[in-house]
């Protein structure tokens, strides 16, 4: 291993900062539209930054609480790790957001100026930025820390995984804060509007259409981007945790660090080939510009793999991961934009309630392929590299994290840029270039998703064999197992299974009731509001924004507090054979459950666009009214409660971990 390649690793993170910030400003110099347009663009920026504001707030006395606790039962270092984590995701955050709201404008202005290779251009440029900044600090953070730690191999992993645990709890926050704010914006303006009143949608006369645009950036840019990031640490500390056990530990907690690094650098020169492939049909653009990627990150990996072990059994478990997750996202797009969705859209023909059914049918169908591609993966993994293998797999499904980030975050960017074409009246033909984006953003947004869960599942796997490992050796090597004939480990499993079903609960009662209070809202304004639906006066969008920043924020608290909580009462109170169990009943479960949701929410969507487009009697029909109604049921399934399950089921891994040295003197 060449020690000046771990110098130089936090060094690739500040450059691909560097990239961020300079892709930012390239953004900004677009022009932004009419007045019209950037009045509308400023509604929305100002909206998302004052519910992130909020919502920051919150999370900030949760932070110190946190810290404390860490510094106290476990190390300062430990704490401070902590705290960086959650600023590195919180800023992700804040800066993805910046300019995905600064995109909207200048993406619909391209549209008219260019067409749709350039106002894919513009959206995916603004998407880029939280794909690299997500990627940047992964580097940055885990770089630093490692490069000061390197000389305590046995240290290390214990302070570091404070990073990950700051990292997955600000990650369920913004989550499921951001989630319920979008969907119940969403769900209140298409209920009232597209159903009751027959607006058509992003409508200016409807109040609720700028809480819902506001809502696309809290939820599918901030929270994607905090959701990923987690995913993306979680897998490095999990093979770094694994690494220190073995005779020579440094080369192999370095070598996740090393492939990170490499795949900054390939999804870089990816996001950069965009400028020559946005001519193509989109979606060939953003699936070359995935698989050049990949591509280039395989190179590397090889020589890096070789390099630092001397040997190739860890690369064919990173490319294990890679294909899966490419195999997972493949799989997550023919069930949201193929067959599947003309099946949903053929049903809504005959009501809301067989649009239901298939779409329930549908996004259980959807969870059976990506298992088994999980599951080959896992053993493909453990049998060239053990549980290491295992770990790197992760690590190599999410390497190339800043261009899959970037084709997810610029899908509501174009969702914006459709809006802002709506109210601006930019005319049909605009609305329609938006729309295709849209639907395409629809499609990356449920691969992403894909990715996400399916890195989830492995990093579960790899953080659960590191707390086994940590167990063992806080007690001196006792040979600690699981045992499943054991009743504290059944118990334990029954109850983890248990914790998907109530996340998901709480989130999509969260979203309905927030939803509700959002119909009543515009309702009234409807009926009190003389001349809004003859479009002769303003409606009260401020209202509206005010109603769902205030659910959300007090919503995501609860699931927030029990996701932490949980592992910590049965790890105290029942020990840590019970809390394996448990995170073995949430890892199964949750998974199976993301999948599941995000997947049918995904294809009721695209298949309510599938009727827009004019089949089965087209807009305003009787199949669309149906679709819609679809829609709205898969608006909190895609959005907040099943991305909501791979941030948990690690959040939970993670906590275990960090807590495993106190939990296992209780032997």
């Amino acid at each position: 291993m060449n020690p000046g390649l771990m110098q130089l690793i936090p060094w690739i993170g500040v450059l691909g900062m560097l990239v961020a910030v300079i892709t930012f400003f390239s953004v900004r110099r677009y022009p932004p539209g009419d007045e019209k347009m950037q009045e509308l663009a400023e509604k929305i920026h100002a909206g998302a930054m004052v519910f992130l504001k909020r919502e920051y707030q919150i999370i900030f006395i949760f932070m110190v609480i946190i810290f404390i606790a860490l510094a106290t039962m476990l190390s300062l270092w430990t704490g401070i790790a902590y705290l960086c984590g959650a600023i590195c995701s919180g800023f992700a955050g804040w800066f993805g957001m910046e300019a995905a709201t600064r995109s909207g404008s200048r993406a619909c202005q391209a549209a008219k100026d260019g067409g749709i290779s350039k106002s894919l251009a513009v959206a995916f440029q603004g998407g880029s930025v939280m794909g690299l900044t997500v990627a940047a600090l992964g580097v940055i953070g885990l770089g630093f820390f490692f490069y000061f730690l390197k000389d305590d191999p046995g240290e290390a992993p214990l302070i570091i995984n404070g990073f990950a645990m700051g990292a997955s709890s600000i990650a369920l926050f913004a989550r499921v804060g951001g989630g319920i704010y979008t969907k119940s914006a969403d769900v209140g303006a298409d209920l009232v509007g597209k159903v009751e009143a027959g607006i058509p949608e992003d409508d200016p006369r409807n109040p609720g259409v700028i809480a819902d645009n506001v809502g696309d950036n809290v939820g599918d840019t901030a929270g994607m981007g905090a959701d990923l990031f987690e995913s993306y640490v979680g897998s490095v500390i999990a093979a770094m945790a694994i690494g220190a056990t073995f005779a020579e530990p440094l080369a192999r907690m370095s070598l996740p660090l090393a492939l990170i690094a490499a795949g900054l650098i390939a999804s870089i020169i990816g996001i950069l080939s965009m400028n020559i492939l946005k001519n193509m049909n989109p979606q060939s653009a953003l699936r070359v510009g995935t698989y050049l990627s990949g591509i280039l990150f395989i190179v590397f990996a090889f020589f890096l793999t070789r390099s630092f072990l001397g040997e190739l059994g860890s690369f064919w478990a990173i490319i294990a991961g890679l294909l899966c997750g490419i195999l997972i996202g493949a799989e997550s797009e023919y069930f949201t934009s193929g067959p599947p969705i003309r099946e949903i859209a053929k049903q809504s023909e005959s009501g809301p309630a067989t649009t239901a059914i298939s779409g329930l049918a549908i996004g259980f169908k959807s969870a059976i392929l990506p298992m088994i591609t999980i599951c080959i993966a896992i053993f493909v993994a453990y049998k060239v590299d053990g549980l290491y293998g295992i770990a790197l797999s992760g690590v190599g499904m999410l390497s190339t994290i800043g261009f899959v980030m970037a084709t997810d975050s610029y899908g509501p960017i174009a969702d914006n840029a459709g809006g802002i074409a709506e109210m601006s009246g930019a005319g049909p033909e605009i609305r329609k270039i938006t729309d295709h984006l849209d639907a395409l953003g629809n499609t990356t947004a449920a691969v992403g998703k894909g990715f996400a869960i399916g890195s989830a599942a492995i990093t579960a796997l790899a953080l659960f064999s590191a707390y086994q490992t940590t167990i063992n050796n806080t007690t001196g090597g006792t040979g600690f197992q699981i045992d499943l004939t054991s009743p504290h480990t059944v118990i334990g499993l029954f109850l983890g299974a248990t914790m998907p079903f109530l996340i998901a609960a709480l989130t999509m009662e969260a979203v309905g009731r927030a939803a509700n209070k959002m119909v009543i809202e515009i309702r009234r304004q409807f009926r009190e509001i003389k001349g809004l639906l003859e479009g002769k006066a303003e409606p009260e969008i401020e209202v509206c924004v005010d109603i769902v920043t205030k659910g959300a924020l007090r919503e995501m608290i609860a699931p927030g507090i029990i996701a932490i909580a949980a592992p910590l009462l049965v790890g105290f109170l029942m020990g840590p054979e019970a809390l394996g169990g448990f995170l073995a009943g949430a890892t199964a479960c949750g998974v199976l459950m993301g999948v599941f949701m995000a997947n049918g929410g995904g294809a009721w969507d695209n298949a309510k666009k599938y009727i827009e487009e004019g089949h089965h009697g087209g807009k305003g029909s009787d199949a669309h009214k149906a679709a819609v109604v679809g829609d709205t049921i898969g608006d909190p399934f895609k959005d907040t409660s099943g991305p909501s399950m791979n941030i948990l089921i690690k959040l939970m891994a993670v906590v275990s971990l960090v807590f495993a040295p106190i939990i296992a003197k209780m032997m």
